[in-house]
C-alpha cells in the first residue's frame, strides 16, 4: 500500500492543524498505511511523533504522496515543490498579512511569504483539500486546478467525565471567547460589546477569553483597553488552557462570542454546539457557512449590534434550547468524526 507521508512545519499537540494532523496519521496507521509525520523544527513537546523532514529522501518508498498541511510559511513549501512525488495540499487558512501589520510587521512579512508559497505549489499539486468552501475560494484564486473540501478531523477529545452543562443566565451572563490572541480574532470587539452590555442591559456580564497569546503587542494593548474602560474584573484572560479546562469552560459558561475578522474554520464553535453553548458569531471568512442556522450572525464591529445580539438570545430561553437543538444536528451534517477517513480515501484515489 502507498505511503501517505505528512508534512508539518511544527507540530503543536494543542493546536486545531496539530491535532487533524495526528488524528490523520493514527487512522492511516490504523488502515495499514504507512504513514510518518515530518517537520521542518520540532517542538520538544511532540518530538517523539516526528522526523525532521530532511530524512524523508532515506526513507522515501515508490508511490508515496506528500501531504503538506498548509497553515503558515515554511521552508518546506520549496522544497516539496521540487520533489516528484504526488503532492496534496491540505489547506487550512492565511491569515492577511495587513490584519497583522500594525502589531508585528516581521509577522505580518511572514504572512506574505506564506501567501506566496501557497501560490508556488500550485501548479506541483494534484489535489487541494481546503476545510471549508471560504478556503476553497482562496485555492481557486492563488491558481489551484483540482481543489475539494473537507472539513478538519480536529475536534478536541470528548471529557472523560461527563460535564453538565449550567444553566443559561439572563443576568450576569458569562461570555466566553475561544482562541488564539491575535488581531484577526478582534477580541477588542467583544470587549466593546461587554461595556455596552454592563452600561444598557447586564451590568454583572462578564467576559472569559481562553487562547495562546500569539502577538504580543496585541495581547498587551487588549490588557490595557480592558483596564482603561474599567472591565478588569469583568474580563478574565486565561491563555492556553487544558482540554479539561476548556471543556469546563464551555459548560460554564452562557455563549460563546466570536468576533474574527478572517476565520478559515472555527473549530471552537463546533465544541460549543456539541456541548450544547449557543454561538452568536460574526458574518466574516468561512464563519456563516460553519454556523449555519444553529447560530447568530452579527456585524460584530458594532457593539451596539453585538450586544443587542447576546442580550436578546439570552433572554428567550425558546429560542437558546432552539438553536442547541439545530446546532447538534450541524454538528452532524458536517460528518466530522468521517473526515479524516474522507481525506484518506480522497488521496488513495489519486493516480
Amino acid at each position: 500500500m502507498r505511503g501517505i507521508h505528512q508534512f508539518v512545519p511544527m507540530l503543536h499537540r494543542g493546536d486545531a492543524v496539530g491535532r487533524h494532523a495526528l488524528r490523520l496519521r493514527d487512522l492511516m496507521v490504523a488502515r495499514g498505511i504507512p504513514s510518518r509525520i515530518y517537520v521542518e523544527l520540532v517542538d520538544p513537546e511532540t518530538a517523539a511523533e516526528t522526523e525532521v523532514a530532511s530524512a524523508y529522501p532515506e526513507a522515501r518508498s515508490p508511490g508515496d504522496v506528500l501531504l503538506y498541511q498548509l497553515a503558515t510559511a515554511s521552508d518546506l513549501a520549496p522544497w516539496l515543490a521540487a520533489r516528484a512525488e504526488t503532492l496534496v495540499v491540505n489547506y487550512h487558512n492565511i491569515t492577511p498579512p495587513e490584519m497583522f501589520a500594525a502589531w508585528d510587521n516581521g509577522l505580518a512579512r511572514h504572512q506574505l511569504k506564506a501567501r506566496a508559497e501557497l501560490a508556488l505549489l500550485a501548479p506541483r499539486t494534484t489535489l487541494a483539500v481546503a476545510v471549508s468552501d471560504y478556503n476553497q475560494g482562496e485555492l481557486t484564486a492563488a491558481g489551484y486546478v483540482r481543489t475539494t473540501v473537507v472539513p478538519p478531523a480536529a475536534m478536541m477529545p470528548a471529557p472523560a467525565t461527563a460535564l453538565t452543562r449550567s444553566a443559561p443566565r439572563r443576568r450576569g451572563a458569562r461570555w466566553l471567547s475561544v482562541g488564539r490572541m491575535a488581531p484577526n480574532k478582534s477580541l477588542q470587539d467583544a470587549v466593546m460589546a461587554l461595556l455596552v452590555t454592563r452600561a444598557h442591559h447586564d451590568p454583572e456580564a462578564t467576559l472569559q477569553i481562553v487562547g495562546q497569546s500569539v502577538v504580543p503587542t496585541y495581547t498587551r494593548a487588549l490588557a490595557r483597553f480592558v483596564a482603561d474602560m474599567g472591565l478588569g474584573r469583568a474580563v478574565t484572560f486565561h491563555g492556553h488552557v487544558s482540554d479539561d479546562a476548556l471543556n469546563a469552560a464551555l459548560a460554564q459558561s452562557d455563549v460563546l462570542v466570536v468576533t474574527s475578522n478572517h476565520e478559515g474554520f472555527g473549530v471552537p464553535i463546533i465544541e460549543a454546539m456539541s456541548v450544547g453553548l449557543p454561538v452568536v458569531a460574526n458574518r466574516a471568512g468561512a464563519l456563516p457557512e460553519v454556523v449555519g442556522p444553529a447560530g447568530v450572525l452579527v456585524d460584530t464591529g458594532d457593539p451596539y449590534a453585538l450586544a443587542a445580539a447576546i442580550t436578546d438570545l439570552l433572554e428567550d430561553g425558546g429560542r437558546v434550547a432552539s438553536l442547541v437543538a439545530v446546532g447538534h444536528a450541524q454538528v452532524r451534517a458536517l460528518n466530522l468524526d468521517t473526515a479524516g477517513d474522507r481525506l484518506i480515501d480522497l488521496v488513495q484515489g489519486l493516480p
